[in-house]
């Protein structure tokens, strides 16, 4: 099975990534609509995927004005690790505050908030999780953004499923779950959020 991650040759140059970046920033606004799941007041989770994470790296190499091999291939080093493999979803996690006053009361209460992210599955006619996916902090990002007295705003978090839980996914109810002392909340997934992450857990694709 190839691997999903981005090579050199998927990364247009800066000029023409000019050419198609409006067309293709209206298409990843919407696939990240289908794929963004807003748990309580103020945490929001976009799952990500292969097409979103090259939309990514084309904003930065055109930002930093990447020109070279090299300093493309470094963006793809750290970014390819967030494009979810056959039977794992990844996702990125945000705090949405907006003043200072809010940033000062919520993120001091939300730290280790990137650890509490979990996938409750249920079976239908089942009154409680026959199944729970609990996210893990990826490493590299979690040694940047990791702080004992107030978290960041944003955290990289990727779910390892096994074939059995895929199958569970694909038939139950999906509900996200933030599992923190000071912010426990639940969203159950749309069917449109639910058939998008499929695409990204089948083992066969």
């Amino acid at each position: 099975m190839a691997s999903r991650a981005l090579q050199l040759a998927d990364i247009v140059d800066v000029r023409a990534y000019e050419r198609e970046r409006e067309a293709l920033r209206r298409e990843i606004i919407a696939l990240k609509d289908t794929r963004r799941v807003a748990v309580g007041p103020v945490v929001s989770v976009v799952f990500e995927n292969r097409d979103t994470i090259r939309f990514q790296v084309q904003e930065l190499a055109r930002a930093e004005r990447a020109l070279t091999d090299d300093a493309v291939s470094e963006l793809l080093a750290t970014y390819n690790a967030l494009i979810p493999e056959p039977g794992h979803l990844s996702a990125t996690l945000f705090i949405e505050l907006t003043s200072r006053e809010e940033m000062e009361r919520w993120l001091p209460k939300l730290v280790g908030v990137e650890d509490s992210l979990r996938l409750e599955i249920t079976q239908p006619g089942e009154g409680s999780a026959s199944e729970v996916v609990r996210g893990e902090t990826e490493a590299t990002h979690a040694a940047q953004l990791t702080r004992a007295e107030v978290t960041a705003a944003v955290h990289f978090v990727y779910f390892d499923f096994t074939p059995e839980q895929v199958e569970r996914f694909r038939t139950g109810n999906v509900a996200l779950a933030v599992e923190h002392p000071a912010y426990p909340e639940r969203t159950e997934l749309p069917a449109s959020t639910k058939a998008s992450l499929l695409s990204d857990l089948d083992l066969d694709r």
